[in-house]
């Protein structure tokens, strides 16, 4: 890997991080529109753009690139409907204001990746990572506590997208291909809410064009960052992309709070504090790998 390379992996890293970072402004763009409605125009839209980008990366050998078993499709149908369920309940926390919410899920992801390779992998951990999850759980019953109910919204994107991730790690299917089919698998159901169920059980919606074009960007905005990172992952240390992703949350999380207002009780204070010192901890020694395979290449 030429420095180079490196260079252009976390210029791409940088690029999706903060773009997932600031995408809650794209959502706040179409909030008059129904969380599910976006979704379904998502799903769609992401295909089609995923399509035309695999097209022209793989010409010729598209056929061959997308062609996957019948088991590997069942399971992309889980994980597809896992990730759908991630970007439904997002946007929706989004447009009701609560990217707070979304943000300190996100925070909790890595934690919850761990937890998950324990229950389900079979993986040890170390007393650090004990000592974090102890620390991010005891906070994070904390904030519960104090707003009178578990926080929902946070602990369900943790775990969707967890589970997304527990189940594509069991697939040997490249990142976008796969992507490709979780969202193709799920065009027939996005297409039939559309033109069948979203007339006949709601008022008539009329969007202004601007609203068309973001609804149908929003496809696009979808698979960018993904290329970005699929980029950056060929060109990076895992604990430096595991590094990076705490850029986005943090964007979101100082959107929410400087920009959009948003309540930042002593609770959340309380949460987010042990959530970041949870991800200091279990950092805390990926970082020295990486410090040290700097100093001796």
């Amino acid at each position: 890997m030429t420095p180079t390379d490196h260079n252009k992996g976390l210029a791409a890293g940088l690029f999706c991080f903060i773009f997932w970072g600031f995408a809650p402004i794209y959502f706040k763009l179409i909030q008059h529109v129904p969380a599910s409605t976006i979704i379904a125009h998502r799903i769609i839209w992401a295909a089609m753009f995923l399509l035309v980008f695999l097209a022209i990366r793989e010409r010729r050998r598209l056929f061959n690139e997308l062609r996957v078993t019948g088991k590997q499709l069942l399971i992309l149908f889980i994980s597809g409907s896992l990730v759908i369920s991630n970007w439904l309940i997002f946007v929706w926390a989004v447009n009701d204001g609560q990217i707070l919410a979304t943000s300190l899920g996100y925070f909790i992801n890595p934690l919850v990746n761990i937890f998950l390779g324990l229950l389900f992998l079979h993986e040890r951990l170390n007393r650090t990572q004990v000592v974090a999850l102890m620390i991010a759980a005891s906070t994070t019953i904390y904030l519960g506590i104090f707003i009178g109910e578990p926080p929902w919204i946070a602990l369900a994107l943790a775990i969707t997208f967890g589970l997304y991730g527990l189940v594509r790690k069991q697939l040997d299917v490249r990142p976008l291909i796969g992507l490709f089919w979780e969202t193709s698998l799920l065009m027939l159901p996005a297409l039939l809410y559309l033109l069948w169920w979203l007339p006949a059980n709601t008022d008539p919606l009329v969007f202004d064009t601007t609203t068309w074009w973001l609804l149908v960007f929003s496809g696009l905005i979808t698979i960018l960052p993904l290329i970005g990172f699929n980029y950056a992952a060929k060109r990076l240390t895992l604990s430096l992309i595991g590094f990076l992703q705490y850029i986005a949350p943090t964007i979101s999380f100082l959107i929410a709070v400087l920009f959009y207002g948003e309540a930042f009780t002593f609770g959340h204070k309380v949460a987010f504090a042990g959530i970041w010192i949870a991800l200091g901890i279990i950092s805390w020694q990926p970082m020295q790998r990486l410090l040290k395979n700097k100093a001796h290449p």
